[in-house]
């Protein structure tokens, strides 16, 4: 009986160290995998690696361009087919914008190749296939990843989420998305996004973009404007109006 007591004893004292040692391993791996995501002003994290357009450096390759960094979790994934046959579809529409697109995840360059070359031969949305142009990129390394914080602990996995980061020609981070595995982005949101950073961006006084806004509507004014007591309809004729004393609009067509 003794014995067994014992045996009882030692049994539970090894458990418990055991489950100690096997609760600081976890601890362990999820700080390990806590990469840091820069931020809304920072300047975006470079890279090079292969992709299925050659080496590329990000971003001095793109020169003063605007760039989106897209990544995704796997290759030949239902979500993240339909996501890059789409923007595959709006390339046009991104290149009048002066825009490019890049494309990230752990999948090996191999893969890549024959995942475009399957999307190539696709109709998404009764649409003709069309051929992706821009790079799909190797991030097998998992470096890019981290470097802009793809890899989130709470996820168990050396996945990539789906992040999009814009990047002005300055190769500034100017917004951040993130979307879980189940969901699909929007690109039309991107694209409505990308406008009205470039709009508020070239505009001679400093402006915003209202709740909604969409390219060719009025932008509002950061800061309102001096009123001349002599002169107070010049506002008016510069395009100005303020639906309250604390809400100034600029009209588009006077930009």
């Amino acid at each position: 009986m003794k014995k067994l007591l014992v045996l009882f004893v030692i049994f539970c004292g090894l458990s418990q160290v055991f489950s100690q040692k096997t609760n600081v391993v976890n601890e362990k791996t999820k700080e390990d995998r806590n990469f840091r995501i820069p931020l809304i002003g920072e300047v975006a994290p470079s890279f090079t690696a292969e992709s299925t357009n050659g080496t590329i450096n990000f971003p001095i390759d793109y020169g003063s361009k605007w760039k989106i960094l897209f990544s995704h979790p796997h290759d030949f994934t239902p979500v993240c087919t339909t996501e890059i046959m789409d923007l595959a579809q709006l390339q046009k529409e991104f290149d009048k914008m002066g825009v490019k697109l890049v494309v990230v995840s752990v999948d090996p360059l191999e893969t890549h190749v024959q995942w475009k070359k399957a999307m190539e031969m696709v109709k998404l949305n009764n649409k003709e296939p069309v051929k992706i142009k821009f790079p799909l990129v190797d991030d097998q390394s998992i470096v890019i990843s981290k470097e802009y914080g793809m890899i989130h602990p709470a996820t168990n996995s050396s996945q990539s989420v789906r992040g999009v980061f814009v990047i002005d020609p300055e190769n500034i981070i100017r917004a951040i998305y993130f979307y879980p595995m189940q969901v699909g982005r929007n690109t039309d949101e991107i694209i409505r996004l990308v406008a009205a950073l470039q709009a508020t961006s070239t505009s001679k006084v400093r402006t915003m973009t209202p709740v909604n806004w969409k390219v060719g509507d009025d932008l509002l004014v950061a800061n309102p404007p001096k009123v001349d007591e002599k002169n107070p309809n010049i506002l008016a004729d510069e395009g100005y109006y303020n639906p309250a004393w604390f809400l100034w609009y600029k009209k588009a067509n006077h930009e």
